[in-house]
């Protein structure tokens, strides 16, 4: 099969198309005919050499791929050879083919294509588990999604508007932040040019936002501790802008605030098997109904995966980029 690897794997390293191997499915998993793979931040980190890939998982990248099951172990579930579907994997995704956890496989939602599918698994994973599940969003509380215009943020905004939250979200331009009041943001912030915690006070009376889902870090730690309400939730995804910050002890002690992080890839298909069977039961049904839309920015053929990760690396997309694969 064609697939891209990772050559010199560092500052200089870059991708090239080569001819692998079709892998075998094993116990739990299904192959995969790849129609179409979604590009992720990691899979950038992944080859500059600044993310240690999880012991067992494919050196080839991509995290999240759609297309239709060929074969392997489809035993206690409801799909068959035949079936297109979409999938969270643990990489292999730049791939014709790619095996996945039977579990972490999800039907595509009706009306989408699989280019539209592969923009799904990993950011609706993650802004599940980190927004629901760590976050503990629940009716009537708001929600502030930095970094609004990325992958994560256009999931995140459509997803908890969709089920009746008050959105805010940053961006870093004033067209990206106009894009994201589009899709549900009540107001997202030009952090460039506005203190994003002075506004979500204001528009709050003073109270703040119960959750704060942070892909930058450092950089806005003090201001996001600034603008939780009491008992809000941060949760840190990634840390863009800084690993080291300071915050107030104080305030996080006597306002009950919790600061907690998480990451994906390394949990068990058991952790993220309860995640799919919430977005299939909750999310599955606002996307078919069009309450929810995915957000593809550019698609590119598997052969220019280099050019896909150069344009994540420049910042100026707004959603998803997408590599066709047939």
């Amino acid at each position: 099969m064609k697939a891209i690897e990772i050559i010199d794997q560092g500052s200089k390293g870059y991708l090239q198309l080569a001819e692998r191997p079709v892998p075998v499915a094993g116990p739990g998993e299904v192959l995969i005919r790849v129609h179409a793979a979604g590009i992720n931040r990691p899979d950038v980190l992944q080859r500059i050499g600044r993310y240690v890939v999880p012991k067992g998982a494919p050196d080839i990248p991509g995290l999240e791929i759609a297309g239709e099951i060929v074969g392997g172990d489809l035993s206690g579930s409801d799909f068959k050879v035949g079936d297109m579907v979409c999938a969270l994997v643990q990489g292999g995704g730049y791939a014709e083919y790619c095996t996945a956890c039977t579990r972490l496989c999800l039907p595509i939602p009706k009306g989408l294509t699989p280019i539209e599918a592969a923009s799904l698994p990993e950011t609706y994973f993650t802004v599940w588990s980190n927004v629901y599940d760590f976050g503990r969003l629940k009716e009537g509380e708001s929600l502030l999604v930095q970094a609004g215009a990325s992958g994560i943020g256009v999931t995140a905004i459509q997803m908890a508007q969709a089920m009746g939250h008050r959105v805010f979200a940053t961006a870093r331009t004033e067209d990206k932040c106009r894009a994201c009041e589009k899709l549900g943001a009540e107001r997202c912030v030009n952090s460039t040019t506005e203190n994003f915690a002075e506004y979500i006070r204001q528009a709050t009376n003073g109270r703040g936002v119960d959750v704060i889902l942070d892909i930058i870090g450092a950089a806005v730690l003090d201001k996001e501790i600034d603008c939780l309400a009491d008992e809000g939730r941060l949760v840190l995804i990634a840390y863009l802008g800084g690993r080291l910050g300071t915050v107030d002890l104080a305030q996080i002690v006597h306002r009950q605030l919790m600061v907690t992080g998480s990451t994906l890839r390394p949990r068990s298909n058991d952790f993220k098997a309860e995640i799919a069977a919430n977005l299939r039961k909750h999310v599955w049904p606002l996307i078919e109904a069009g309450k929810i839309k995915p957000v593809i920015y550019r698609v590119f053929p598997l052969a220019e995966a280099m050019q896909a990760q150069k344009l994540m690396q420049s910042n100026t997309h707004f959603g998803k980029i997408v590599l066709q694969v047939i």
